[in-house]
């Protein structure tokens, strides 16, 4: 064994294996686990083949794919609806094409996908490049065509594919590129021909996948596709309890309510350690209260196994955790189903007067006194925005709300266009609503930044575009905590449409 960085342990001629974790096969596990409970389904994963399912090739024709492995970033989503394309094999295309550093190869690939006239830019790539459309997409295809082109020998070439992938390599990049334009030029290439392929491989830096990456990877996209789209509950219960992907556990709540699922809250007597799905209802597990141990949720669960609890006292003589938890617990509303006629007030008096009369009896301080029953006062309830606020404050996020609902007569008052009528108004200068949920930051060919936003309101998630201008002037407004009034024209690239921020404001 040694520690050296993973670099320089194969530069010093040692054998390096990467072994990655994939979440995602969590959420495939714990789905079908979901599935063979709820309905006595038992899907073999390893003899499952859904690549011929209608249901799920429509999701992924339509980039319905949040929370599907690996196509659910907006990059991804947004290449699939443009490609309009539900099969496997255009899946693993795309599942490497995404690559970061090749956009403009990408709008190439999307103009030939739907017929537009190409050729590849020298006839020996007609039969290396002819599944993708003349264009590289594979890091095998670098090597195959530094080969075919350049004389490189299988070696070199497996060097150069290798050399892409890492930082720190433009002294041996130079020697590749020189090696690369003279053995092109031996073999009667045009100069501005092995420019623009070697700029093509050059969109191989830093990130790319081997076709049979790809095709793995897809096929756990199309499995996550088929569970989403026939499971929708047990998924996203997966989903959101291996801690979601690439989105924040709100915007995948804020989706699962799109799917047409109700957001069941946590309560003492029906909710597991995560999150747990049934037909339309997803109910909120307790790992989602921040500030409760994980030895006093399973006491919970241990003690429930002899029955639900019957009344809060109840609940206090049978699971003996710190009084600061069952304070979280009250707060986030999960006892509300067990006083039907006392308020959570109501209850936190009980609890103090438990802990002041457990010291009394000198009692550990920690312990409380349970032995009489107490009868709950008459106290006046909190209001409905400490309610909220203290729902924000033990789960980390609004969980049975929007966070839109807050601000509901605000955005009454605004003349403004739903994410959902997004593509209806291509061409025009709209106002819209949004609530921040992703972002990525590119740089231009100019070197000067923009942004990519997601932004979602209660009735669609949607794409927007911050230009370098636009972007300088208000990225410092945006954060993930509040909502936003967007103004900008609507853009269509491929059928999809996005805004094209020029405007923003708070709400």
């Amino acid at each position: 064994m040694i520690q050296w960085e993973k670099d320089q342990t194969e530069e010093a001629g040692l054998i390096k294996i990467d072994l990655l974790g994939n979440r995602s096969l969590a959420v495939i596990r714990d789905a079908l686990a979901a599935v063979k409970i709820n309905y006595g389904v038992a899907i073999d994963y390893a003899r499952w083949n859904p690549l011929q399912d209608d249901k799920t090739r429509e999701l992924i024709k339509n980039g319905d794919t949040m929370g599907v492995f690996y196509v659910e970033s907006p990059a991804m989503r947004q290449l699939q609806r443009k490609a309009g394309t539900p099969d496997y094999e255009h899946l693993v295309i795309h599942s490497s094409i995404i690559r970061p550093a090749a956009n403009i190869y990408i709008q190439e690939y999307l103009r030939r996908l739907k017929g537009g006239h190409w050729t590849t830019l020298h006839p020996e790539l007609n039969e290396i490049l002819a599944e993708t459309y003349g264009i590289m997409a594979y890091q095998e295809d670098v090597s195959r065509v530094a080969i075919a082109l350049a004389g490189f020998d299988p070696g070199d070439a497996d060097q150069l594919r290798k050399t892409l992938s890492k930082k720190n390599n433009a002294l041996k990049m130079d020697a590749f590129r020189n090696q690369f334009f003279d053995g092109c030029s031996q073999h009667g290439i045009a100069m501005e021909t092995i420019s623009k392929i070697w700029d093509m491989i050059l969109s191989f830096t830093g990130y790319s996948f081997c076709k049979p990456h790809s095709a793995s990877y897809a096929l756990v996209s199309f499995k996550s596709a088929y569970l989403r789209a026939h499971y929708p509950a047990e998924f996203m219960a997966a989903v959101i309890s291996n801690e979601g992907g690439y989105y924040s556990t709100r915007a995948y709540l804020s989706e699962a309510e799109r799917m047409g699922l109700t957001i069941q809250p946590l309560d003492i007597n029906y909710s597991e350690k995560k999150y747990q799905g049934n037909l339309k209802n997803l109910r909120v597990g307790f790992m989602q209260l921040k500030g409760i141990r994980n030895n006093s949720i399973h006491r919970i669960l241990a003690a429930r196994k002899s029955g639900y609890f019957i009344s809060f006292t109840d609940f206090l003589r049978r699971v003996r955790i710190e009084p600061s938890e069952v304070g979280l617990l009250i707060k986030a509303g999960a006892m509300d189903r067990l006083e039907p006629n006392a308020n959570r007030p109501a209850l936190v008096w009980r609890l103090k007067k438990g802990e002041e009369e457990g010291k009394n009896s000198k009692q550990r301080g920690n312990e409380l006194d349970l032995e009489t029953d107490v009868r709950l006062p008459k106290i006046r309830d909190y209001p409905a925005s400490l309610k909220r606020r203290h729902e924000n404050e033990v789960f980390g996020c609004m969980i049975t709300h929007h966070p839109l609902t807050l601000y509901a007569d605000k955005i009454m008052a605004i003349k403004h266009t739903p994410g959902c009528e997004l593509a209806a108004n291509v061409g025009r200068k709209i106002t819209m609503i949004g609530w921040m949920v992703a972002g990525k930051v590119v740089s231009t060919k100019n070197s000067k930044l923009m942004e990519f936003y997601s932004f979602e309101d209660q009735t669609a998630l949607y794409e927007t575009t911050f230009f370098p201008r636009v972007y300088a002037r208000f990225c410092q407004m945006i954060t993930d905590n509040r909502p936003y009034i967007l103004h900008g024209r609507v853009e269509e690239n491929y059928g999809v449409a996005t805004l094209n921020v020029e405007k923003v404001h708070y709400l």
